[in-house]
């Protein structure tokens, strides 16, 4: 089947919610405009040091991901259940507790699972999630220890899903 084929097939089980799309999608929002709404302030200048950060790893311009998420590069993967999703390479959110750090890589295979353990031992004040990394505020943290987690993460997806 063409890929043409494939993505009428789609449109028609979407449209008959047969399948779902993904509910975080890049939705054209400059996120710059958002970051500069965060509150508090605090929050928003570590907002402001974490975009210069993963743009500086990952040599991407950020995307706002749904109304809160700032990413950086696309990939795509296909779920066991054949569901086909476009997600980010890495990206982060401002939220209100804590700031939630999308750094999937590390959960991808052996060489940067392990990387990962090193590096967080040395990184300071956090919590993990599933494939998030939560701060809740940059000073809590080694910066240059975070840099290279990103950078460890960001590597692993490129070997992982090349372009």
């Amino acid at each position: 089947m063409t890929d043409c084929a494939l993505r009428i097939r789609l449109s028609i089980f979407l449209r008959r919610g047969w399948v779902t799309e993904a509910k975080t999608q890049i939705t054209g929002v400059d996120p710059q405009k958002f970051i500069s709404l965060v509150e508090p302030e605090a929050k928003r200048e570590d907002a402001m040091a974490l975009d210069a950060l993963f743009r500086k790893v990952t040599g991407e311009r950020p995307q706002m991901w749904g109304p809160s998420i700032i990413g950086y590069g696309v990939y795509n993967t296909t779920y066991a259940s054949g569901r086909d999703v476009t997600w980010m390479r890495a990206g982060f959110s401002p939220r209100k507790a804590k700031h939630s750090l999308y750094l999937m890589g590390g959960y991808c295979d052996d060489i940067a699972a392990s990387r990962r353990q090193e590096l967080l031992a040395k990184l300071g004040k956090y919590k993990t999630g599933k494939s998030c990394l939560y701060i809740n505020k940059l000073a809590d943290v080694d910066m240059d220890v975070l840099e290279q987690l990103i950078a460890a993460d960001w590597e692993a997806m490129e070997r992982i899903y090349p372009r």
